[in-house]
């Protein structure tokens, strides 16, 4: 159980700082960030039938997977915004791509713990919980205060999210 409440808040901050760094971006739009989320649902959906089909596939501990993948992309997060110098429309389509295959990887790590009573409000509830937590925080990086925040800040934030959502796969 507090296993499963830790995912679930650093699954929220990685979308939260997502959010974050995408609305202190001049040139992102709030329709950008839906149709994000419109896609991350849909690879939840396909992540979670997914898991249930290949889980008896996999020779080993299925969280191993889970903890490299998170790890990794928590590492390029940090590593490709301290290379780039713009966020321009391709950084954004990157983000939302990356965003999604990390709620798909959650999506199909949730279901491998669960199963075999893993239903259809995982998928859901992740992808949910990722527009709510992205859209509040987006909507707050466009308040005066937040603006001053430098948006590499957001990605190491959420980078390093993702690292310590991909560590706690490995306990």
């Amino acid at each position: 159980m507090f296993m499963s409440v830790l995912s679930g808040l650093i699954v929220s901050v990685d979308a939260f700082f997502v959010g974050l760094s995408l609305g202190v971006q001049k040139n992102c739009r709030f329709l950008y960030l839906a149709i994000i989320n419109v896609f991350l649902l849909g690879l939840c959906v396909v992540g979670f039938f997914i898991a249930g089909q290949i889980y008896e596939l996999i020779p080993f501990d299925p969280d191993l997977i889970v903890g490299f993948a998170f790890i990794t992309l928590g590492l390029w997060i940090i590593l490709h915004y301290f290379v780039s110098k713009k966020v321009r429309l391709k950084t954004i389509v990157i983000i939302g791509l990356v965003m999604s295959i990390e709620a798909m990887i959650i999506t199909m790590g949730l279901t491998f713990i669960f199963l075999p009573y893993s239903t259809i409000a995982i998928p859901i509830t992740v992808g949910l919980a990722h527009f709510g937590y992205s859209t509040v925080s987006f909507y707050l990086a466009r308040t005066r205060q937040v603006r001053k925040i430098p948006a590499k800040l957001s990605y190491v934030i959420s980078g390093c999210a993702l690292i310590a959502y991909g560590m706690l796969a490995f306990l």
